[in-house]
């Protein structure tokens, strides 16, 4: 019988303890919970900046348009990979008892997954206001939305964790 240690789940009781392996197996299915949100949101994006450079209307003959629209489709499709990244590796231990290993290879995935939604999503942002209100609003409200997502997808969880 596996020897139960670890953190108490609810209910507190001694027979609630997971094993290593019953921890392991919660947090990958955890992490692939998380993931499914954050795969299907970088997706769309990633196909929605396919999909405009092939539009009538779309012009990134300035140097500062293009490079953003290129820093915004790359950091998508680098999202992409990492967000799904956890999926084959998983299929490629399979049955090897690596499902500790595999939810820190996985949690390194999402983390710089979700970095490059963010650079992904602050460039769209860039790109879109900067067509419609201008280079200086752009900024501001680039700048804005980047804060956004440092604050509550970093700076918060961080300081909550020190609590």
């Amino acid at each position: 019988m596996a020897q139960r240690r670890g953190r108490t789940l609810p209910g507190g009781g001694p027979a609630d303890r997971e094993t290593e392996a019953e921890r392991a197996r919660r947090n990958f299915a955890e992490l692939l919970q998380e993931l499914r949100v954050a795969q299907t949101g970088i997706q769309i994006l990633f196909a929605f900046l396919l999909i405009l450079a092939f539009t009538p209307g779309f012009d990134v003959s300035e140097p500062f348009l293009r490079v953003v629209y290129l820093v915004a489709l790359l950091a998508a499709a680098g999202a992409t990979v990492l967000l799904i990244g956890p999926v084959p590796y998983h299929r490629l231990v399979f049955r090897q008892r690596r499902k500790p290993m595999l939810v820190r290879v996985a949690h390194r995935m999402a983390f710089g997954g979700l970095a490059l939604v963010a650079v992904s999503m602050v460039s769209a942002i860039l790109l879109v206001v900067d067509s419609i209100l201008g280079r200086g609003p752009a900024i501001v409200v680039s700048g804005i939305t980047g804060s956004w997502f440092l604050t509550l997808w970093w700076v918060l969880p961080v300081l909550s964790r020190r609590r």
